[in-house]
């Protein structure tokens, strides 16, 4: 019998190999969405995954000063598209859920609705991406809320490089959102390489000072197609090197050099943390709704998962 999603995550010897998506726009109808995600699916068709994680977009301009590269627009509830996708791919989804928008007790009847009404078991709590405006729940009196509901989830929690290098914590918050329920945790997307390999050696150190067991950590990876991709990469936070932003732009295939660059990190990532005690997992996603990047990210999909793969099976054999 195959393993559900859930049990990959959990046991260390699996590869965990998902795609990332967001929901269409708010207006659009249920008809449409079903073709939406048909059409995504029939791409997929050439690649084997594990599940989808399914994004829950917001508008973060009260993050940065910056105008969105992008306009902002809103989307479908991620559990409506979440169930279409699971009904037609016959595949397990993560659920992203922005908590800062509700207050506990429609927080709490969207985690019955979540289970009732969706049939969704697998989150990923994300907090408010600033402290302006108004926070009617905080991430940690959410992960609260949902540990004393009455429905089980299996709780994910986002980890991000450039915290940990700009205030050198990041590895301490995995740590208390383990604690505070999460058994795994996806990245934001991968571009610097070093500050990635810096964020699991501590997590890993701290982890193994406190007798603890790391938890998986899912690697995002994104294509590149140009110079307003780079932009909005920027925007969300996502640190690129120079070289990386140079190599992208000054080559004669934009998308595929970032195929490459994506490939070198991963490589990178694996060699320098081959010694240490945590299973790693891949997420790939296209930042815009752009053909040619959507395609692309199945061809890096497709070479990353090769990556992974070898890096195991030698793993099994050292």
């Amino acid at each position: 019998m195959a393993l559900s999603l859930q049990q990959k995550i959990t046991d260390p010897n699996q590869g965990v190999y998902l795609i990332g998506t967001t929901p269409p726009k708010a207006d659009t109808a249920i008809d449409k969405t079903v073709r939406i995600a048909k059409k995504l699916l029939a791409r997929l068709n050439e690649v084997e995954y594990d599940g989808l994680v399914v994004y829950d977009i917001q508008d973060e301009s009260s993050r940065v000063s910056e105008d969105r590269p992008f306009p902002f627009q809103s989307t479908l509830d991620p559990r409506v598209y979440g169930q279409i996708l699971r009904q037609q791919a016959k595949r397990d989804v993560i659920t992203y859920k922005s908590v800062a928008q509700r207050d506990a007790s429609e927080f709490n009847q969207w985690l019955s609705e979540t289970k009732e009404d969706f049939q969704l078991d697998n989150l990923v709590l994300v907090g408010s991406p600033s402290s302006n405006g108004t926070i009617k729940l905080s991430l940690p009196d959410a992960y609260q809320q949902l540990a004393e509901h009455q429905a089980r989830f299996y709780l994910g929690g986002v980890a991000i490089a450039e915290r940990h290098a700009s205030k050198g914590n990041e590895h301490e918050r995995l740590i208390e959102k383990s604690r505070q329920g999460c058994q795994f945790f996806i990245s934001q997307a991968v571009y610097n390489a070093q500050a990635t390999i810096d964020l699991i050696t501590s997590y890993v150190r701290s982890c193994k000072q406190q007798n603890l067991t790391p938890q998986r950590i899912i690697l995002t990876f994104t294509p590149c197609g140009g110079e307003q991709t780079l932009e909005f990469m920027h925007w969300l936070g996502i640190s690129v090197p120079q070289a990386s932003k140079y190599r992208i732009l000054d080559a004669a295939n934009p998308l595929n050099e970032s195929i490459k660059i994506c490939r070198d990190n991963l490589q990178q990532i694996l060699l320098h943390c081959a010694g240490l005690d945590i299973p790693l997992g891949l997420n790939v996603e296209s930042l815009t709704n752009r053909r040619e990047e959507i395609d692309a990210s199945i061809r890096l999909f497709r070479l990353l998962k090769a990556t992974m793969e070898l890096h195991l099976a030698e793993k099994q054999v050292a």
